[in-house]
């Protein structure tokens, strides 16, 4: 099991050049910035299934998760003229969990957000089918917030899940 911190990695911006879109295959294509996407990218491809969270900060995704996903981009094949980029692969190899916490309660996070939607969409990018989401609401009333039993029981079940299947 491998855990990547992206807060801890070298992501640059993403300059939408499109370089690494605009070679057809199934593939994907080669970013021209030097930085440690594309080794974490090989780790995501090698693994068997993907566990990708978040907090919600101002009602997405973080921005360090953010710049990840804008990234994922190379997962498309995107030439110059197309009216829009299609997927290089549709396959699913892999699974994915998403996990988001929140201040806001879920059910409002849930509704009036498109965290969730965001999250499934880099998980489809990276090949992955999403069999499940754990959205810990009201996650912000104590700088050392415990975890309730009900939370910790669904992570444990998802987590059954992910490496049954």
């Amino acid at each position: 099991m491998t855990k990547v911190y992206l807060i801890d990695k070298h992501i640059e911006f993403c300059t939408n050049c499109r370089s690494c879109t605009g070679q057809p295959g199934t593939e994907r294509g080669r970013c021209k910035i030097s930085d440690e996407m594309m080794a974490i990218l090989d780790d995501l491809e090698s693994s068997d299934a993907i566990v990708l969270a978040s907090p919600m900060n101002f009602w997405t995704v973080t921005a360090v998760m953010k710049r990840f996903i804008e990234r994922l981009v190379c997962y498309a094949y995107w030439p110059w003229g197309a009216k829009g980029p299609q997927m290089r692969r549709k396959d699913k190899t892999r699974q994915a969990v998403i996990v988001i916490s929140s201040a806001a309660p879920s059910l409002i996070g849930r509704l009036m957000t498109k965290i969730i939607s965001l999250l499934k969409s880099a998980a489809d990018l990276l090949g992955a089918r999403t069999i499940g989401i754990l959205y810990v609401g009201l996650a912000a009333h104590e700088e050392k917030q415990q975890i309730s039993g009900r939370i910790k029981s669904k992570a444990r079940k998802l987590g059954q899940r992910l490496v049954s299947n």
